[in-house]
């Protein structure tokens, strides 16, 4: 009887576990695959840190300070490693694209800032630059919802539309005209297509994919790109 209860537990929290596990990649649009590359990561530097650490009662000043260079050296390496690397983006499908710059301004928009839709996008959603950021693109090629991931700029959803942004096109937020051509003006980029989108985005949605932990390390390494 002992058994069964001790094996009917077992398999209740293998199955929470499997829940939990499905739920975080589904939210975070985070594979299983990049998952284990984070976890790999952080388990390598760890035990790097034990082999380090557990030697220094046995070590001489001049063998510590050469293991203290030794472990500021592993940290600064995977600081060094961009997300591009650690996610592992080239799982992803690439598509060559022309993109450009735009703001909420008069300049991209015509809306002043006392105009009722200043800042808001073709599917409702407030124009935004961030981890995730929103931009514009033709929505016969790249439907509303559809996340990319651009070198350079960071984690793109198409939220809005424009009239010259056709084809294999798009157009990337940023909060001023100086951002956009100290930043960025005009390229033709290869970029990584994270999901397609079904049309609709909403700002809850957005505020999910900002909020993604696993990703909070590489905030100010995305927006200053």
């Amino acid at each position: 009887m002992k058994s069964k209860m001790i094996f009917r537990r077992t398999v209740m929290t293998l199955l929470f576990f499997g829940a939990l596990l499905t739920t975080v990649t589904t939210i975070s649009n985070i594979s299983l695959t990049d998952l284990q590359v984070l976890m790999k990561d952080d388990a390598l530097v760890f035990k790097h840190e034990q082999m380090i650490w557990g030697k220094e009662n046995q070590m001489s000043s001049e063998e510590k300070l050469h293991s203290v260079k030794q472990k500021n050296f592993i940290i600064e390496e995977a600081e060094e490693q961009t997300i591009e690397e650690l996610l592992q983006l080239d799982q992803y499908p690439q598509e060559k694209v022309v993109a450009t710059g735009y703001t909420a301004g008069f300049e991209s928009t015509g809306k002043t800032p006392d105009h009722p839709e200043y800042g808001i996008t073709y599917s409702g959603v407030e124009v935004k630059r961030d981890l995730y950021s929103t931009i514009a693109a033709d929505l016969n090629v790249y439907p509303i919802g559809t996340i990319m991931y651009i070198p350079d700029y960071g984690y793109g959803v198409v939220a809005d539309k424009g009239s010259a942004i056709t084809g294999n096109k798009i157009d990337l937020y940023y909060e001023t005209v100086d951002d956009v051509y100290n930043e960025w003006g005009k390229k033709e980029v290869d970029v990584y297509i994270i999901k397609r989108g079904d049309g609709q985005f909403t700002a809850d949605e957005l505020v999910k994919l900002n909020e993604n932990k696993a990703l909070q390390v590489f905030r100010e390494q995305i927006k200053k790109e």
